[in-house]
């Protein structure tokens, strides 16, 4: 049996932390060794070269991993999805934009793969990802500040003293007069609205240079709910006179030649989409005005609905890889009783 002779094997979660890191990881060597041939700016071209160093190394340490399981090497994503020759579909400003949100992800993901995991050998590489996209978010950061491209977040004026809340109107948000945004509030909305920026540039992009009728439509679609989304996150900002984050859309180029695969494009969209439900969530579970929660669970339905629409479309053509599961006991049963 596959994995039996391991004394302390990998446990589910970390199953699925290595596989969903595989897959991830394949799709982003493939899309910056992409920006990278298209990049102009030398300081840019050397962090992106860092980024794909890094994600080779982790394919290499994770087949390690899963190797000493006996578990099959996820197909991923290769050379195949992607097309070095295809024009530049990103200035090298949205690449730095684009690759701070992923960075960001990362980040995130490496953490929760760490309080996920039981095994040290686990424990220690996770903390090590963590180290090394922490750096590399570092680098990102320094770079779009000399560049004067990061949208900051708004600040806010000290108050003179702290204070608690008296009465419950400080919830209120539907009717009557709305108090403003919190700090913690504010950070929701200004994250969710960079993320989701990055998200519609994809879909423009990849709905410009796709060949199948059904992906186009379906990223337009994305685009729509998209847009949609940050101008309701947007309003929000600016009732309180707030500033909202940069667009981007503007800086994606003329070319209508796909450089990934159709089949890698929708997983990063999906994927993001997936991303983007966790990242509402968390707003949600912060926010503490009533109207605020009302219309994360309203974003949350409205993307759901969006990404298990990709999934299917996924599924029809075959896209879909299988994640590690469980023994089907009852086929294993009825197998048996045929013999």
């Amino acid at each position: 049996m596959p994995g039996s002779k391991s004394k302390d094997r990998l446990t589910s979660p970390e199953l699925a932390n290595l596989w969903t890191q595989y897959m991830n990881d394949s799709m982003s060597i493939c899309v910056i060794t992409y920006l990278l041939k298209h990049c102009d700016d030398q300081k840019i071209k050397s962090i992106l070269k860092r980024a794909v160093d890094l994600s080779e190394s982790h394919i290499k340490k994770i087949k390690t991993f899963l190797k000493g399981e006996e578990y099959p090497i996820p197909k991923g994503f290769t050379k195949e999805d992607v097309n070095l020759d295809a024009p530049s579909l990103f200035t090298d400003n949205l690449i730095l934009i684009y690759m701070q949100v992923m960075t960001l992800h990362g980040m995130n993901s490496y953490s929760l793969c760490m309080s996920t995991s039981i095994r040290s050998d686990q424990r220690k590489y996770y903390a090590q990802c963590i180290s090394d996209t922490s750096d590399l978010y570092d680098s990102l950061l320094e770079l779009m500040l000399e560049k004067g491209i990061l949208s900051k977040p708004p600040v806010l004026n000290p108050p003179y003293q702290a204070d608690i809340i008296k009465d419950q109107d400080y919830l209120a948000g539907w009717f009557g007069k709305k108090r403003p945004l919190n700090a913690i509030e504010i950070s929701g909305l200004h994250y969710n609205m960079k993320k989701t920026i990055v998200k519609v540039v994809l879909e423009i992009a990849f709905g410009q240079v796709t060949k199948s009728k059904e992906l186009r439509a379906y990223f337009k679609r994305g685009v729509k709910i998209c847009e949609k989304q940050l101008k309701e996150m947007g309003t929000l900002l600016q009732e309180d006179h707030l500033p909202v984050p940069k667009s981007w859309q503007a800086e994606v180029t003329n070319s209508t030649k796909a450089p990934f695969s159709d089949k890698l494009m929708l997983f990063h969209v999906v994927g993001l989409v997936a991303v983007a439900i966790g990242y509402y969530g968390a707003a949600l579970s912060a926010a503490q005005r009533r109207d605020l929660i009302f219309k994360y669970t309203k974003l949350i339905g409205e993307i759901g609905l969006y990404a298990e629409d990709g999934v299917n479309i996924m599924i029809r053509n075959g896209w879909l890889e299988k994640p590690p599961m469980v023994d089907d006991r009852d086929r294993l049963a009825n197998q048996n009783s045929k013999e």
